[in-house]
């Protein structure tokens, strides 16, 4: 454990850091990003198994079409790899869009490699949906893969959630956000707990109070006038108690979208309640990298995040 002081933008980010890593320099912020797909709708899987987390019908459902019917798709660890351990996939794209390739689809496979199952969340958006539409899917599919955990080989004790930027914030939400389950409910997925086991976090929006706040992804979630009680509940770092899971995060420190002062506030909210937890911040990046393939620099962080993940033991059999 090192001490760490850090002033950036006026904010003083000070005590005991599990790790900070300042990396750099990465390729340049401002190339162009890939050509992944962007939709409203996640379409990046082919013909992969997948399941409405309502197979009647989402609450609060406006339609039938595919934006009204949130679903999981299954990349199920293969079976001479597996070690138990399952992720809920929640790629970004500000609750306006989906990024299904990027940040969901080639982040499943990455996970299979480590022997981990990943269920790829397709969550309803903004401005067709608000709040609480998205925590509702998230909640839904954690409670889905939990109470499936036999069925798909996985171990209901070591299932997490990870999040791309606004998928970030979903993510940091069902982290801070969760319950126990109904024991008398007649559906028997909503008999179990909503919290994940652990969480990642990549370059995501969490402060909707703050100047560091992402406008859009906040008006896509809440609306044009939130009720400021609202907007200070669904502000991730200001929600995290001792019971906040382990979480990962990594972020670039010139992040023109989302600023880095997003994972700071979260960071430090963790170490006033106790949560353990690692936090990346590399020198340079444009926003939106996924898993930054090509990225001398920032195509550590799945690397690190798999020490991490091996440390909390989900990588072992």
């Amino acid at each position: 454990m090192m001490e760490t002081t850090r002033q950036h933008g006026g904010l003083a980010f000070a005590g005991p850091v599990l790790a900070l890593l300042v990396l750099g320099p990465a390729l340049a912020s401002g190339e162009d990003p890939a050509p992944y797909e962007i939709t409203n709708v996640d379409t990046a899987h082919g013909d992969r198994e997948y399941h409405l987390l309502w197979p009647e019908g989402a609450p609060g459902a406006l339609g039938t079409e595919p934006a009204d019917q949130p679903k999981i798709t299954l990349y199920l660890a293969p079976p001479e790899k597996a070690t138990g351990a399952a992720v809920v996939v929640c790629p970004g794209g500000g609750y306006g869009v989906v990024a299904a390739d990027h940040e969901g689809k080639q982040v499943a496979e990455w996970l299979n490699s480590l022997g981990v199952s990943a269920f790829v969340l397709q969550y309803r958006l903004g401005s067709r949906y608000h709040h609480p539409a998205p925590l509702q899917d998230a909640h839904r599919a954690l409670r889905m893969v939990r109470s499936g955990a036999k069925a798909w080989g996985v171990d209901p004790a070591r299932i997490g959630i990870l999040g791309f930027s606004a998928g970030g914030h979903l993510a940091s939400s069902a982290a801070t956000h969760f319950d126990d389950g109904d024991p008398g409910a007649e559906d028997p997925v909503e008999r179990v707990s909503s919290r994940p086991d652990f969480a990642v976090l990549c370059y995501p929006v969490i402060s909707l109070t703050t100047v560091a706040a992402h406008t859009g992804s906040r008006r896509n979630l809440l609306g044009e006038n939130p009720d400021p009680a609202l907007v200070w509940k669904m502000s991730s770092e200001l929600q995290v108690t001792p019971s906040t899971p382990p979480t990962f995060l990594f972020h670039t420190d010139d992040d023109p979208g989302v600023p880095v002062e997003n994972s700071l506030l979260f960071f430090q909210a963790m170490k006033r309640a106790g949560v353990p937890g690692e936090l990346h911040v590399f020198a340079h990046g444009r926003h939106g990298v996924g898993l930054a393939p090509g990225d001398p620099v920032l195509s550590q962080w799945p690397k690190l995040c798999a020490q991490w993940m091996e440390g909390l033991g989900l990588l072992t059999r």
